[in-house]
């Protein structure tokens, strides 16, 4: 059956409650059936008529435009790829900002889709962050005046001022995110090319590296967190969230909770590191998270980093180190060895092994059964 009315259907954050909003062509019709459903308002700055959103009231909808009207729900039955996350939307420093009195906000509809995604707290600075940049740089203009044509004139500015393809990919996502999502123009952006990501090979450290970098950590703590990033592949954000129960001695594994694209998965336990750890037990006594900071709290990134780097520097590396460089190592040592690569891919986390593919680049072992021509 054809129906020449459809009705879409779509989610809305008012008043910090979930709502559906209705959205269809002005039809004497569907207005009639559409105030006769329980609790439904008018939404003047969406433009649409909104119920509350639970179950009773997406049935009720279902039921009373029957034979009537199409109920498109692709915007709102949507798979999305956005992390289930557990941590509490923050918005404080947003509130708190001093900023001049012609600085344009980021207007409250942006905020409300991006908790209503549950995006990252990290995310949603950065998104708010670069979108203020961009509606601030058209200051004499009105958000929705802004067009393609200053999109692409913005963009440019980047690229003169050297902004990384990172920083401008992400700016991209911040605009686009407006247009797409919060005002629902699908493929608004669509024909705006972005910059070609640079496919640079990871920098890996030798065993004789990781071994001095290890031995030069200030104390046994330090060197559990070293030890740890190295011999099980932990991501930074990995390591500070890791509890004390993660730890299963019994197996061998490190159990990793939550990690990115909102994965649990098993990494491996060094017999080493183990024996570093139950040491620094007894001397730190952590009561929740393995590793812990003044007052018990959870340990910060910031902090890892800074103890790999100040390793480092004192091992004598000139590679620039970070967390991130000792995950690589750990893989591309893994390959060396013989270990296969869809075993290397569950360790870390990848979703194919297209992405773990890269540490073949890097592997010595790629390279051992060819022969150096000057050397023939």
């Amino acid at each position: 059956m054809k129906f020449s009315q459809h009705i879409t259907l779509k989610h809305l954050l008012v008043d910090n409650k979930k709502h559906i909003g209705l959205q269809f062509y002005a039809n004497r019709a569907l207005d009639i059936l559409v105030k006769q459903l329980k609790n439904v308002k008018w939404n003047d700055e969406f433009n649409m008529y909104q119920v509350p959103n639970n179950k009773n009231q997406l049935d009720e909808i279902y039921n009373t435009f029957r034979g009537v009207a199409w109920i498109d729900s692709k915007y709102f039955f949507t798979n999305t790829r956005s992390k289930e996350l557990d941590e509490v939307f923050d918005v404080d420093w947003y509130r708190k900002r001093i900023r001049p009195s012609n600085y344009k906000l980021c207007p409250e509809s942006y905020l409300q889709k991006l908790e209503l995604k549950k995006y990252s707290n990290n995310t949603v600075k950065t998104y708010v962050s670069l979108f203020e940049d961009f509606i601030n740089y058209y200051s004499a203009k009105d958000i929705d005046q802004i067009n393609e044509v200053d999109i692409r004139d913005y963009l440019k500015v980047l690229i003169q001022s050297k902004r990384s393809n990172s920083y401008i990919n992400q700016s991209i996502n911040s605009i686009k995110f407006y247009y797409e999502v919060v005002m629902g123009m699908p493929n608004r952006l669509y024909r705006i090319e972005r910059p070609r990501k640079h496919k640079k090979l990871p920098t890996v450290l030798s065993k004789t590296e990781i071994k001095s970098l290890i031995e030069c950590t200030n104390n046994l703590k330090h060197r559990c967190i070293v030890s740890l990033l190295y011999s099980s592949g932990l991501r930074r954000n990995e390591l500070i969230n890791l509890k004390i129960n993660d730890i299963d001695s019994s197996r061998m594994l490190i159990h990793v909770v939550d990690a990115k694209g909102n994965k649990d998965r098993y990494t491996i336990l060094s017999n080493n590191v183990l024996n570093d750890l139950r040491e620094y037990y007894k001397i730190w006594k952590p009561t929740s998270y393995l590793f812990e900071g003044r007052r018990n709290n959870q340990y910060s990134g910031n902090s890892v980093g800074k103890i790999v780097s100040e390793a480092a520097t004192k091992a004598r590396i000139k590679k620039k180190v970070t967390p991130h460089i000792l995950r690589h190592t750990f893989a591309t040592h893994l390959l060396e060895i013989g270990t296969d690569l869809r075993h290397i891919q569950l360790l870390l986390g990848h979703n194919s092994t297209q992405t773990t593919e890269i540490y073949t680049h890097v592997a010595k072992s790629s390279f051992d059964f060819i022969k150096n021509p000057l050397d023939l």
